[in-house]
């Protein structure tokens, strides 16, 4: 039977568990009802099939209320108490650290936890445990785009103003992002924007249900979105649609950009693209036409191995036409999961210190050691990023044990066997978390968690506004919080310096640990929030107003002046060849979340999607021999999945579409490339080469 909650009838006002949307509900009743709120610009009142059916979650049957533990490797879990499995976690982190140094033992964190939780991880890795080896699975999500918006800007912060601001453009392109089915209240501010006679341009190898509603369909073969964003570019110059007087008062390095983007003349970028040019002439037409216009990327135009460079091409685009810095105006990033933009501000990242500082930054080791107490060479350097960390485990010099929180890998990382392969390797693997995931599967020891309605924090969304996350309804008997449990293993650690599980004191903390960084929350206190309905960051005092747009005087680079950086397209880490002949891209569907550990368990979004599907154009499954709902194999260099054809004149006839959310035999990362971005170390998950076959004779459908 699902654990029973202990409730009363009082309704809470917080914010979905899910995307980086953060939209506003209330909860309460008996059993637990959704309602969504009017007072939150991001939704306004509008929620999507996975945030009307959150409270389920709470209640799912195989919920996990009591710490399981295997007496050795190949035993079952067995349940334990808590003592036993924080015993255990702390002695054998001690005798692996005293076998092969601190780095012996890595932190896995998730986006999806709180501003204080993701704060107090960063914290007991570096003190608690010395360890460098500590990312998140965020560093699957935007880190292109973080990279490359610290690189032109100087600061990475998703939305270049509040979300209301695009319901007042004229013009919005959206790189790479199915808004309609990912974050759907989104689509408001489209429509607002649209019903004004504002024009909206999408790229995408597919018609996504955003794209059926743009006025513009760029269609681009998978891997040339950065020749895409030069051809553009090259068009503004020739068409004369730079803002000259711009690009000299703001902005430093255009000429350099004016050379390369000589070499992208139209006809030879449709050649790499397939875009049209007149299409790309209407596109740059439209984004130089009114006084606001929008540039959007998302993960189509930055899970690549050359990801930072193609979000920059993009970038160099709106700054030579004048968008960045100007109300209303500019390029963003349309962050993924839940708190994926404050996860990373305040020490998740393997290279950061709270405030978005940099961990081999003196002056941010020692600011952020005295809020600790602590020796500023006492903390450690930086560590390896996600997939690198992952790809470590277990190997000569590498990490034996890992922590995981808030991350299901075994689904989300890519070459997901050899993730595998690595995790079964480890001394110890702990996982926390609120079910037995595919990856809490494999571990030593699961530690029940706190879901998000049993808890409270801060979120901080796509715009850059830092939002209360209320506690709505108590957690099962024998459940902890992941405060509660690292404080618990700090202790018996012996770490230095406070652990407390109270949200409050901890964001107190993460306020002090922030002040003078980047993504300063220090003027950021639970009563603003909860008077004001959220509070941008940075925020430098209790009297400063926050800031929406922060780039409206100047960047955040020295000189405050935005700077161009020159790209070319050098096409993906791994193109189509006689055996492998098919472009493979991934995404995400409307009824499903991520790695499905969530979703998956609530009964109408099984429903909706009840299993993974390969999307590809009837040529292809003609010449292929494949019907309709017949099951197919997808091979890639790394291996393969099944999966059922689903037939559509939506795609590209030479890319084929796997969502990522299922795991076993249907499981897109079983196919993905793990080739990383020289920046931000992000995997090429949008493209590859497959090929593909019937998984029955003749095609015919099971």
């Amino acid at each position: 039977m699902p654990p029973e909650h202990s409730r009363d009838m009082t309704e809470t006002p917080t914010h979905c568990p899910y995307c980086a949307l953060q939209c506003g509900m209330t909860l309460g009743g008996s059993p637990v009802r959704v309602t969504p709120r009017e007072d939150v610009p991001a939704n306004r009142g509008g929620l999507c099939q996975k945030g009307w059916t959150s409270a389920e979650m709470l209640t799912v049957p195989d919920r996990l209320t009591t710490p399981l533990m295997r007496a050795r490797r190949g035993a079952p879990l067995e349940p334990c108490s808590w003592d036993e499995a924080l015993d255990r976690i702390a002695a054998e982190t001690g005798r692996l650290q005293a076998a092969y140094g601190k780095d012996a033992i890595a932190v896995f964190g998730g986006g999806g936890l709180t501003n204080e939780k993701a704060y107090q991880l960063g914290k007991f890795a570096r003190i608690a445990l010395g360890t460098s080896q500590i990312d998140y699975n965020g560093r699957f999500c935007m880190s292109s785009a973080a990279a490359a918006t610290n690189r032109a800007f100087g600061m990475d912060r998703g939305l270049p103003g509040p979300i209301t601001d695009l319901g007042q453009a004229d013009t919005i392109l959206v790189v790479g992002g199915n808004v309609a089915e990912t974050m759907p209240p989104f689509m408001r501010h489209l429509t607002e924007m649209q019903d004004r006679g504002g024009a909206l341009i999408v790229v995408d190898p597919r018609r996504t249900a955003t794209a059926r509603q743009a006025g513009l369909h760029l269609q681009p073969t998978p891997g040339t979105d950065l020749a895409l964003a030069n051809g553009l570019l090259h068009l503004a110059l020739t068409e004369g649609l730079v803002d000259e007087e711009y690009i000299a008062a703001r902005t430093n390095g255009f000429e350099a950009v004016r050379t390369v983007v000589n070499g992208y003349w139209p006809d030879r970028v449709e050649r790499i693209t397939g875009v049209p040019v007149p299409y790309m002439r209407e596109t740059v037409r439209l984004l130089a036409r009114g006084g606001r216009s929008l540039i959007l990327t998302a993960r189509g135009a930055e899970q690549h191995a050359r990801g930072t460079d193609m979000v920059t091409a993009f970038i160099n685009l709106a700054l030579a036409l004048g968008l960045p810095g100007r109300e209303g105006s500019g390029y963003g990033c349309l962050t993924g999961q839940g708190n994926g933009q404050g996860g990373r501000e305040h020490g998740q990242k393997a290279d950061q210190l709270p405030g978005y500082r940099k961990i081999d930054d003196p002056a941010a080791r020692e600011h952020v050691a005295g809020v600790w107490g602590v020796d500023p060479e006492t903390l450690p350097g930086p560590g390896r990023s996600a997939y690198e960390l992952l790809s470590a485990l277990g190997t000569d010099g590498g990490p034996k044990a890992m922590l995981l929180f808030g991350s299901n890998p075994v689904v989300s990382a890519p070459r997901a066997t050899a993730v595998e392969e690595r995790l079964d390797s480890l001394d110890l693997l702990v996982a926390a978390d609120f079910v037995l995931s595919e990856t809490a599967q494999r571990a030593d020891i699961v530690l029940p968690t706190a879901q998000w309605a049993e808890e409270s924090g801060t979120m901080t969304n796509l715009e850059g506004r830092v939002l209360r996350r209320r506690q709505a309804v108590r957690p099962p008997d024998g459940v902890r919080s992941d405060l509660e449990i690292i404080a618990a293993l700090a202790d018996r650690l012996d770490a230095p310096g406070k652990w407390s599980c109270e949200p409050a004191e901890v964001f107190d903390e993460l306020r002090a640990a922030s002040a003078g960084g980047l993504a300063d929350y220090s003027g950021i206190t639970y009563e603003r929030i909860e008077a004001e309905g959220g509070v941008f960051w940075p925020c430098p005092s209790e009297d400063h107003p926050g800031t929406p747009r922060p780039f409206l005087d100047r960047f955040a680079t020295p000189d405050g002046r935005a700077r161009f950086t020159a790209v070319e397209h050098t096409g993906a880490a791994e193109d189509v060849d006689q055996d492998y002949p098919v472009y493979l891209t991934t995404g995400r569907v409307l009824a499903q979340y991520q790695s499905g550990a969530q979703t998956r368990r609530v009964r109408a979004l099984v429903e909706a999607a009840p299993e993974a599907f390969v999307e590809m154009h009837p040529d292809l499954a003609e010449r292929l021999g494949i019907q309709e709902g017949a099951d197919v194999r997808v091979a890639s260099r790394r291996g393969t999945a099944t999966v059922r054809a689903r037939l559509t004149d939506a795609i590209r006839s030479d890319t084929v579409f796997i969502p990522f959310h299922w795991a076993g035999k249907g499981r897109a990362n079983l196919l993905t490339n793990p080739a990383l971005d020289p920046m931000s170390r992000m995997p090429e998950f949008k493209v590859c080469a497959v090929r593909l076959e019937p998984a029955t004779p003749n095609g015919a459908k099971l």
